[in-house]
């Protein structure tokens, strides 16, 4: 069907500006603000394309687009993960060094920052000299950081005071410094809220992070799905679409491992059967599941717990179930913990579902937690029961037991009762084939 064509989906690696997909109002929104020299901080959870959407912002192509001369803007972007152990100092040593890299026409400039990297002396203060000189040469610096999310954990170098100190600088020169206000625009990217990630705020000062405009990058829409899948040359029915979002739900890396593996299959002429693809699938997003569930604290792992062990209880038989009572009450009473599992990507929000009103973004997800549960022994389940009373009742918590002990012992019944993804992926094959 695509007889030498070079696989258009990309799994395992930032986007190419080129090949990057959708995200159009919040481009917009992030050249707003660099026209202002304001700033931006866009959180979303793994995955979800932050670094991608920076390297995006960087592109020359991309300020072309945008009605902007690139030229007239130094772009520094990094991750802040390069930085190991994370470190202030280590930080502006990042930021000065990768500023010199960029002014190929500016010797002189280079040879200034050359002698503060010589000195020991990056800091804020000798970034804001360098952004003044900047600015008498009628540029700006656009300053893009990744994974900013590090600068909020401690190690052994980078104490809470140290912490607190470098935020302080941060806002301080973004917020005071003319030659900042001027010629600098800063867009972070962290998995979380800045502000859900904060150390304990000075009652007597102003946020560290209220310089920032903030701007979740969210799962896919309809519209950005039907480009992403542009390369098959077909038309995306509101089946498929449907389909498309019970495995993936939008989710970008979710999509394009999907589409991956479906275009390989395609090329080479050899349309996959069901439980071949569930199972490639399962083995190219078990990583991703993985680091989805540890990146969860213990509430938010109790709860997708229950989801999925509730969901489970509704595809067996009926004279084969264990019991969950009053499920509805407990995701009332988790209101903040769902809306932030939400926020990750990693469950969707549903209207018409009154006992549970949240479903696994992804179906293959759901299937992931129950194989989680079956990992359950007596230790970790005793340490789950203490975990338990801290989500629900006495009684709901040995129903909680029960149901974790009883999927254990039912492996087989389990098994037949998840292949309810078996005819989703069969729309998905079905359409791309034919």
């Amino acid at each position: 069907m695509y007889p030498n064509s070079q696989n258009p989906f990309v799994v395992g690696t930032p986007i190419a500006p080129e090949r990057f997909v959708g995200r159009n109002s919040l481009i917009a929104t992030a050249f707003d603000l660099i026209h202002s020299r304001s700033h931006l901080a866009v959180w979303g959870g793994l995955g979800t394309g932050k670094t991608s959407f920076l390297a995006k912002l960087a592109s020359p192509e991309t300020w072309i687009e945008q009605g902007l001369d690139p030229s007239i803007a130094v772009i520094v972007r990094f991750s802040c993960e390069e930085i190991e152990p994370f470190t202030p100092s280590g930080f502006w040593i990042k930021v000065l060094s990768l500023l010199k890299g960029s002014l190929h026409a500016e010797p002189e400039l280079q040879d200034q920052i050359n002698t503060v990297l010589a000195e020991s002396r990056a800091s804020r203060d000798s970034l804001r000299q360098f952004l003044g000189e900047l600015g008498q040469r009628k540029k700006f610096l656009v300053l893009l950081v990744d994974d900013y999310d590090r600068t909020l954990v401690e190690n052994q170098e980078y104490s809470e005071e140290n912490m607190q100190r470098f935020l302080s600088e941060c806002r301080n020169l973004a917020i005071y410094s003319v030659e900042a206000k001027r010629n600098l625009s800063i867009i972070v990217t962290s998995k979380k809220r800045l502000n859900d990630l904060s150390p304990p705020l000075n009652i007597n000062q102003s946020p560290w992070y209220n310089h920032y405009l903030f701007r979740q990058i969210k799962p896919f829409d309809n519209t950005e799905i039907e480009q992403l899948l542009q390369p098959f040359n077909k038309p995306i029915t509101a089946e498929l679409r449907q389909a498309i979002g019970e495995i993936a739900g939008g989710h970008p890396s979710l999509l394009q491992i999907a589409s991956f593996l479906l275009y390989q299959n395609l090329r080479n002429d050899s349309p996959p059967q069901i439980e071949e693809f569930v199972r490639e699938f399962e083995s190219s997003t078990k990583q991703f599941f993985d680091n989805t569930w540890q990146r969860c604290d213990d509430k938010e792992r109790n709860l997708l717990m229950l989801m999925a062990l509730a969901k489970l209880r509704g595809r067996l038989h009926e004279r084969r179930r264990y019991d969950l009572k009053d499920v509805d009450l407990i995701f009332t009473q988790s209101e903040r913990n769902l809306t932030n599992l939400e926020e990750q990507g990693v469950i969707k929000r549903v209207s018409n579902n009154v006992n549970i009103p949240y479903l696994f973004t992804s179906s293959l997800m759901e299937e992931w937690v129950i194989q989680e549960i079956w990992n359950s022994d007596e230790d970790s389940l005793r340490n789950r029961q203490r975990e338990f009373l801290n989500l629900m009742s006495h009684q709901q918590t040995e129903n909680m037991r029960n149901a974790i002990v009883w999927v254990g012992n039912h492996k087989s019944d389990v098994l037949s009762a998840l292949k309810f993804v078996y005819p989703i992926i069969d729309k998905i094959l079905k359409f791309f084939v034919v």
